[in-house]
């Protein structure tokens, strides 16, 4: 019997089939200026009109270990939403108004109804932060991932006004910290989660604790800020944004602010959502160790002026968020 790619591992028809299921979620996200359809070599996106000297934005990123409490709960959508809209808030968080997705997926072993349920996760984030799904990449790798596990990573591409970038270079002493929360770990911190919750409780168990399933509760979906964000720059001078992610609220927005500042936050001006106190206290873990890890609660920063305070308050309120003073830049 001579040997086949499908004998190897490689289902090229599982390829097609997953083809077929996607289309109509990546197409559902398409906008004008999304000029290909699907299985071109690339993807084209015409760049909008009315900029006067517009500069690209983009970064790279994934879900880590997160997809391990997917796999471990047979949940699949979610996951597709949190590379987004990570990928979303960290350009947002510099001025920009995201345009297009790709994806990369690595699978031990392409099942099309779950990748189709990836995907989905994509085109549901997409669309809610009106961003184009152009393309990506779906590969089956035998050998390298167990068959019934995968890989994720997600680039985005947005635009900013040159004048308009936000990265933190107007901050100065004295400038306020406001944070906005979080609902969950987000994408980060889930090896040291992982590791103490899972010795200690089955994912699928209910707790008191986070009234919840521990699996829920770890696969909340990674917030958007976008809209929160596209509305604060727009009315007033916001002199940096700090998206919180691995490295926690320091080594997050220490990134924007000048050298010579540091940061003096309140670790006790808002209520750390239960979760939290559930990982600190299952695994030991210090304060220290704590706020290196994880957001505790905290998804977003601005800094602002001393004088805008009030007003940051006010928008975010009749956006539906709670805006809170957690510290100031010294």
């Amino acid at each position: 019997m001579s040997n086949t790619y499908k004998s190897a591992g490689v289902d090229i028809k599982a390829g097609e089939e997953t083809v077929d299921l996607i289309k109509k979620h990546v197409k559902s996200t398409f906008t004008k200026n999304v000029l290909s359809d699907i299985g071109h070599f690339g993807g084209f996106f015409e760049v909008p009109s009315g900029y006067k000297n517009p500069v690209l934005v983009s970064s790279t990123d994934g879900v880590g270990t997160k997809l391990k409490i997917a796999f471990a709960m047979n949940t699949h959508n979610s996951v597709g939403q949190d590379l987004v809209n990570h990928c979303v808030n960290d350009i947002a968080v510099c001025g920009a108004k995201p345009l297009y997705f790709l994806d990369y997926l690595a699978f031990g072993k392409l099942i099309p109804e779950k990748a189709e349920k990836i995907i989905a996760g994509f085109a549901t984030a997409c669309r809610e932060n009106a961003v184009s799904l152009i393309g990506g990449e779906t590969a089956e790798m035998p050998g390298l991932y167990n068959d019934n596990e995968y890989d994720m990573s997600g680039t985005i591409v947005g635009i900013v006004e040159k004048d308009k970038i936000i990265d933190g270079r107007n901050v100065e002493l004295g400038n306020i910290l406001i944070g906005f929360k979080s609902n969950g770990l987000h994408t980060n911190g889930y090896s040291l989660a992982r590791k103490v919750l899972l010795d200690k409780f089955r994912v699928d168990e209910f707790l008191p604790e986070i009234q919840n399933i521990l699996g829920k509760e770890l696969l909340n979906v990674h917030k958007s800020y976008l809209g929160l964000i596209e509305l604060l720059k727009n009315k007033i001078n916001i002199n940096a944004f700090s998206h919180i992610t691995g490295g926690g609220i320091l080594g997050n927005t220490k990134r924007v602010i000048p050298k010579n500042c540091s940061l003096n936050v309140n670790w006790d001006s808002w209520e750390r959502p239960a979760i939290f106190k559930l990982i600190q206290s299952a695994g030991n873990i210090n304060e220290e160790e704590m706020q290196k890890a994880f957001n505790l609660g905290i998804g977003l920063i601005a800094i602002v002026e001393q004088s805008d305070v009030s007003q940051v308050m006010e928008l975010s309120e009749s956006f539906g968020e709670e805006a809170i003073i957690i510290g100031k830049v010294i």
